[in-house]
């Protein structure tokens, strides 16, 4: 039961990244140009509401769907981790034409090159579990 939560929280995630275009080329390319404040208004709602959602966890003790106490550790703060992290990131974004939400989004629309993508996506991110310990800290 509690998977088939996850499903169709995932169902109404992909329905609004796709209706909102905020999975579109188009959109993103507009927003990298400073052509239009869609994309910023989408993810800035995203981070306002999720401030708030983080807030509510914190106030509230809320519990996940084992019963156990959600805790939020503070990530350790380090300008070297976020400026490679971002390059990447951002390198990524800008030559795929999404980040890693939509690209979901964009196979179950139908443009199944994406699949390399996701496929590239999961190779860097076991790539970076194998050499996180030896990064900078």
């Amino acid at each position: 039961m509690k998977i088939l939560i996850y499903i169709i929280l995932g169902i109404v995630f992909g329905i609004t990244m796709y209706k909102s275009e905020t999975a579109s080329w188009f959109r993103i390319y507009e927003m990298f140009s400073f052509q239009s404040f869609h994309m910023y208004g989408f993810i800035g709602s995203a981070l306002i509401i999720g401030l708030i959602g983080v807030q509510i966890i914190k106030k509230k003790e809320i519990k996940d769907f084992d019963g156990n106490k959600i805790e939020i550790q503070p990530k350790t703060k380090s300008i070297v981790r976020y400026l490679i992290g971002g390059i990447f990131f951002g390198l990524g974004w800008a030559l795929v034409g999404a980040c890693p939400g939509p690209i979901f989004v964009l196979v179950g629309a139908g443009l199944y090159p994406m699949l390399i993508v996701i496929l590239g996506a999961l190779a860097g991110t076991y790539l970076y579990g194998i050499i996180k310990d030896k990064l900078p800290h």
